[in-house]
């Protein structure tokens, strides 16, 4: 097999693997289902209980967690790539610091605003971190290593700043904590809808750049040799990056190891471009946080676990070996 029908063969798998744990994940929760009511409830949505647990909230459940997957692998890549840092991660820009502490606030200081408009007040403080962060790391002389020593300064001192909103004002609300923690209950078509054009622009502008983020892989030098403005073009993939977790973070919370972790992943399968690459990433951290997902609701059923625990007991273990391996780490021509 050749090595971009290998690439291919990846990502069928990883679809495939992700839509027979959604499938499954159809049969866990609160109220256990058989394989013949599953069955039945995705052939006849509006008939009978099944299949207004499985339509209302399983399935779209499952979908929001392989979006929200996608588009955080992505952002990973895109970070690792713009930095030159095989440790970077989403929150990296101080996105998701942003988007949480824009949403606490609200909740604290505005408790009459509907939840209905935290995933646009999450954007606009994911937005607001990382121009923060692109402004603090605009007079240093490294920019990989000063945008990430900025990022994490950022991320460090807004996580501060929502901790203290939280211990002076912050009403007793376990949906808040459980979001806090990283999770997908009760998400339904509605978040779905939020989640999906946004996701696909972040995805579909990474794949029209392809071709710039491929000569950025190469390093700056060799860029600028090949005429392409690096510095302009990391910007906007920065802002690329930025938007897609600024846009599922309202919904799924902060989530740790998916940006990190999968990167790392698809470099073992060695993609031939850097489409490839995305089209690996978007796959795979889907499938990996829809499986996080499905643990989470099933394990300790009929309650349920942060899905952040579960992406940092899969994610941690496998990035531990992987920085074991030097050829995972992103090298010269790599994506």
């Amino acid at each position: 097999m050749t090595p971009r029908g290998r690439c291919i063969a990846a990502i069928l798998l990883a679809v495939s693997t992700a839509a027979l744990i959604g499938f499954a994940a159809l049969l866990v929760g609160a109220k256990p289902m058989s394989l013949e009511a599953a069955i039945r409830a995705v052939l006849a949505p509006n008939q009978g209980v099944d299949g207004i647990i499985v339509w209302t909230l399983r399935m779209p459940r499952s979908i929001a967690a392989f979006l929200a997957g996608a588009a955080l692998a992505v952002a990973g890549l895109l970070l690792q790539i713009i930095t030159r840092n095989p440790l970077a991660a989403p929150d990296l820009t101080g996105v998701s610091a942003g988007a949480v502490l824009l949403i606490v606030f609200t909740f604290v200081a505005f408790p009459a605003v509907s939840s209905v408009f935290y995933p646009f007040i999450g954007m606009s403080g994911g937005l607001l971190a990382v121009a923060l962060t692109i402004w603090a790391a605009r007079s240093g002389r490294g920019p990989a290593l000063h945008l990430a020593l900025s990022g994490i300064t950022v991320s460090l001192f807004l996580n501060a700043l929502t901790a203290y909103i939280l211990i002076r004002g912050a009403p007793q609300s376990p949906s808040m904590l459980f979001w806090l923690s990283g999770g997908f209950q009760g998400r339904s078509w509605p978040q779905v809808s939020y989640m999906l054009p946004w996701v696909a622009i972040g995805i579909g502008a990474a794949l029209a750049c392809h071709r710039v983020i491929g000569l950025l892989s190469l390093g700056d030098e060799a860029a600028a040799g090949m005429g392409l403005n690096a510095a302009r073009w990391k910007l906007a993939l920065l802002l690329c990056a930025a938007g897609l977790v600024a846009w599922v973070t309202p919904i799924a919370g902060p989530i740790a190891f998916i940006g990190l972790t999968v990167p790392h992943l698809v470099r073992l399968l060695r993609p031939v471009d850097a489409a490839t690459a995305i089209l690996l990433n978007a796959s795979t951290g889907g499938a990996l946080l829809l499986t996080a997902d499905a643990l989470a609701r099933s394990v300790a059923a009929p309650r349920e676990i942060p899905v952040s625990i579960f992406t940092a007991l899969i994610g941690g273990p496998v990035f531990l070996y992987l920085v074991q391996r030097r050829q995972s780490l992103p090298g010269r021509g790599t994506v």
